[in-house]
């Protein structure tokens, strides 16, 4: 997307907060700036405690800052400082990393923030559009289960992938 609209291209490092019994299961995500997300009604739903919620999302935010430091390496923190951002994922399906990075980009003052998607589930669309400025998906699904279902291939991008794309947009 940076390379076909000429573009700077960035990162912001988001960790999913999952659910005790199934880790897959987003219950929230926590981005840069301890911007943490809930998914307050799953929360409920599952009976999880706030102590329990604390403590995954301890553990969770120590993860993602090793993550970002190891891909950000030198790089300085993200400058989104009254500019507008177009935050694109592979998909979505609960929204909390995307609402998590939206709170982050919001806290460091972005003037506006528009998520671009391939896929999304039309019940997450209508739960998350309000706090995008704009919201472009290819594809808003009634049956969604995982992100992964929409594609013929759907490998992790690793880390040194992720690494090599930053350095090639320097």
């Amino acid at each position: 997307v940076a390379s076909i609209l000429e573009l700077p291209l960035d990162i912001i490092v988001v960790k999913k907060i999952g659910a005790l019994n199934n880790p897959e299961l987003a219950i929230g995500a926590v981005g840069p700036g301890n911007a943490v997300y809930w998914d307050k009604d799953l929360i409920e739903r599952l009976g999880v405690s706030k102590v329990e919620s604390s403590k995954f999302k301890v553990q969770s935010s120590k993860e993602r800052k090793e993550r970002e430091k190891a891909l950000r390496k030198e790089r300085g923190p993200i400058n989104a400082k009254e500019k507008a951002v177009i935050l694109v994922d592979d998909g979505v399906a609960t929204g909390a990393t995307v609402m998590a990075a939206q709170k982050a980009l919001e806290k460091m003052g972005a003037a506006r923030v528009i998520l671009a998607i391939p896929v999304i589930s039309k019940e997450t669309l209508n739960d998350i559009k309000r706090y995008f400025d704009k919201v472009i998906a290819l594809s808003v699904e009634e049956e969604f289960y995982a992100v992964g279902q929409f594609y013929k291939e759907f490998p992790q991008v690793t880390d040194q992938e992720v690494i090599k794309l930053l350095e090639a947009r320097d």
